[in-house]
C-alpha cells in the first residue's frame, strides 16, 4: 500500500506547557476529501495549524509527535523549507475571509503575493494567472475584481478570493478552515461545489474543518471526531452517520435543530404589523452629488406578528432582512405604517418612541461584540433597566437574577466579565439582556450562527421555553433554514428588498411555490452528495 499523502502520528500541542490536544493519529491520502468535526475548543483549528506551523511558538509547543507531509517531518522543517511548503505545496483557507485578507491591497495584490514566492513569472504571466484563477473560482467579471479591495466584495466573493489565493500554486493538500460559516445557504453550496470541482480536477486533497455535520454528510469520504483535545472516533463517512459508535459522535449526530413552536389559539392579540414598509437610499452622482436613483434595501413590506408568535426572515445576504428589522425598531429611516403597541410608530417623534423601546428589544449575532467587555455582566444586563427609570437596587438586583436564571445560568455571573465565558454562554447573556425589561417583541438577527450545532439547539430550546413562559413575539432574522423551521410560525422570504413569499412557515418549508424559495430550500436541506472523491 501507499504511504498517506498526510500522516500525523501522537500529535500533542502544549500552550504554556499546558497540554490542549493530545495523542492525534490522522491519516490524509491523495485525492480524498477528510473532515475533522468537534465542537468549539475541541482542538481541530489548533491541530490545522500546527500542519504549517502556524501556531504562536515558542508559547505553542509540541511535546510529542510527528507531521508527515511525503514522509517528511514537517515538525522539524527550519522557517525556509517550511515557506517553499506554504501556499505552494500546502495551502490554507481560513474561516473568516474580511480579516484574513488585507484590508489596503487589492484583490491582483493579493493572489499575485502567492504567485511571486513561489513561482517565477514576470509581470504578464501573473496577471494572465491571476485572472485564470479567478475565473476557475466563478468570480464574474474578473478583470473588473483586479482593483477592488475585499471591503467593496460580498462574504462569497471574499471567500472565493481566499480559495484562489489557496489554489494558485496548485497545491496537493487543501485545508479548509469552516470555510462556509458565515456564508447564506446558497453561496455556501457554490462554494463546497467549487471546491470538490477543483478537487476532481487538480486530484488534490482537502482536510475540511467544520462543526457543520449536514457539509460533512454531503462532501467528506471520512470524518475524524475531535473532542476536548482527543480523537473519540474515526470512520468512513457513511459508517460514522449509519453507526456512531461513541457517545459523544452520537450526541453531535443528534444535535440538529429539530420540533416546531407552539400552536398559538385564533383570538390571539396582535402585537406588530407594517403596511408598505419601505427603507430607500438615495444615489448621488456628480459634482452636485444629485440624487439619480434610489437603492431600494426594503421594498413596501407588509407582515403581522401576534403575540407569542414567531416570524422567520430568511434570505440571502444584502435581501434586506436586517434592514427591515432596523426599519421596524426606528432605527432606520423608514416610510410606511409600523403598527406597535396601539402606535404608528413612523408617526411619533423620536423622543416619544424612547418609552416603546423597553418592549422591544434586539439580540445580536455576535453577542461578544454586543456586550460590553468593560461592565460586569450584571451590569450589561442591568443597563437597560436603569434608562428605562428604574433605580432601586435591589429591585435592579432581583430582576437581573430572575433574568439570567431565565435563560438558565446562575445568579453569580453577574459578577464576571463576557470574556470569561464561552459562546453560548454570552448568547444567553444577550438574551437576558433582552429579557430583563419584559419587552412583548424581540428581534433575533443570526442569534445562533456562530454557535456550534449542540448549543444552537440548546438556544433554541431556551428560545421556545421563554417564549412560552411569556409569550414574547420574536422576529427571527437567520439564513439557516433549519433553525427557522424549529422556531418559526410564519415565514417571510425576501430577496432584493422585496418578499417573495409569506405564509405560515409549514406550509411554505413543506409546499415552497417561488422559484428563489425553492433554491433556498434546496441548498439548505439537501441529504446528501457524492463525495469529494
Amino acid at each position: 500500500m501507499t504511504a498517506p499523502l498526510l500522516n500525523i502520528r501522537d500529535l500533542s500541542i502544549a500552550f504554556a506547557n499546558k497540554k490542549v490536544v493530545e495523542g492525534v493519529n490522522l491519516d490524509i491520502d491523495k485525492g480524498e476529501c477528510v473532515a475533522l468535526v468537534g465542537e468549539s475548543g475541541s482542538g481541530k483549528s489548533v491541530t490545522a495549524l500546527s500542519i504549517l506551523s502556524l501556531l504562536p511558538y515558542p508559547l505553542a509547543s509540541h511535546p510529542t509527535g510527528q507531521i508527515l507531509f511525503h514522509q517528511e517531518n514537517l515538525l522539524a522543517l527550519k522557517e525556509p523549507q517550511l515557506r517553499a511548503i506554504r501556499g505552494n505545496r500546502i495551502s490554507m483557507i481560513f474561516q473568516e475571509p474580511m480579516t484574513s485578507l488585507n484590508p489596503l491591497h487589492t484583490v491582483e495584490k493579493q493572489i499575485g503575493e502567492s504567485l511571486q514566492l513561489h513561482a517565477a513569472m514576470n509581470r504578464q504571466q501573473m496577471r494572465t494567472r491571476i485572472l485564470e484563477l479567478l475565473d476557475l473560482v466563478g468570480i464574474p467579471s474578473p478583470e473588473k475584481r483586479l482593483k477592488q479591495y475585499p471591503h467593496e466584495l460580498s462574504g462569497g466573493l471574499r471567500q472565493r478570493v481566499m480559495i484562489a489565493m489557496a489554489l494558485a500554486n496548485e497545491p496537493e493538500l487543501l485545508i479548509a478552515d469552516e470555510p462556509t460559516t458565515a456564508l447564506d445557504v446558497t453561496i455556501q453550496q457554490q462554494i463546497l461545489e467549487l471546491l470538490r470541482h477543483l478537487q476532481e480536477k487538480l486530484n488534490m486533497s482537502i482536510l475540511l474543518i467544520t462543526h457543520d455535520l449536514n457539509i460533512v454528510k454531503r462532501f467528506a469520504d471520512r470524518v475524524y471526531v475531535m473532542n476536548q483535545g482527543h480523537l473519540v472516533e474515526s470512520a468512513s463517512t457513511q459508517a460514522l452517520f449509519e453507526q456512531p459508535k461513541e457517545l459523544y459522535t452520537q450526541t453531535l449526530l443528534n444535535a440538529e435543530p429539530d420540533g416546531k413552536p407552539a400552536s398559538l389559539p385564533d383570538n390571539t392579540s396582535m402585537v406588530l404589523s407594517t403596511d408598505k414598509l419601505k427603507v430607500w437610499f438615495p444615489i448621488h452622482k456628480g459634482i452636485f452629488k444629485r440624487v439619480v436613483d434610489h437603492y431600494k434595501a426594503v421594498n413596501e413590506i407588509d407582515i403581522s406578528l401576534r403575540q407569542g408568535e414567531t416570524l422567520g426572515v430568511v434570505g440571502e445576504s444584502g435581501s434586506g432582512k436586517t434592514t427591515l428589522a432596523l426599519a421596524i425598531l426606528r432605527l432606520t429611516q423608514s416610510k410606511g405604517t409600523i403598527h406597535f403597541s396601539g402606535h404608528d410608530l413612523n408617526q411619533l417623534p423620536q423622543k416619544a418612541v424612547k418609552p416603546l423601546r423597553k418592549q422591544m428589544q434586539i439580540v445580536f449575532q455576535d453577542p461578544f461584540g454586543s456586550l460590553s467587555p468593560r461592565m460586569l455582566v450584571g451590569e450589561s444586563i442591568a443597563e437597560g433597566l436603569e434608562v428605562h427609570g428604574i433605580t432601586d437596587p435591589a429591585e435592579i438586583d432581583r430582576r437581573v437574577i430572575q433574568a439570567i436564571s431565565d435563560v438558565g445560568l446562575p445568579a453569580d455571573i453577574r459578577h464576571r466579565y463576557p470574556h470569561e465565558f464561552s459562546g453560548g454562554q454570552r448568547q444567553r447573556i444577550a438574551i437576558a439582556r433582552a429579557l430583563v425589561l419584559r419587552p412583548e417583541l424581540i428581534v433575533l438577527d443570526e442569534p445562533t450562527s456562530a454557535l456550534d450545532r449542540t448549543v444552537q439547539k440548546q438556544i433554541i430550546e431556551l428560545l421556545r421555553d421563554l417564549q412560552a413562559r411569556y409569550q414574547i413575539s420574536y422576529l427571527f432574522i437567520s439564513h439557516d433554514l433549519a433553525v427557522v423551521k424549529a422556531l418559526s410560525h410564519q415565514l417571510l422570504v425576501m430577496k432584493d428588498g422585496i418578499a417573495v413569499e409569506q405564509g405560515p412557515a409549514e406550509a411554505i418549508f413543506d409546499r415552497p411555490e417561488h422559484p428563489y424559495t425553492q433554491q433556498l430550500l434546496k441548498a439548505a436541506f439537501v441529504e446528501s452528495a457524492r463525495p469529494c472523491a
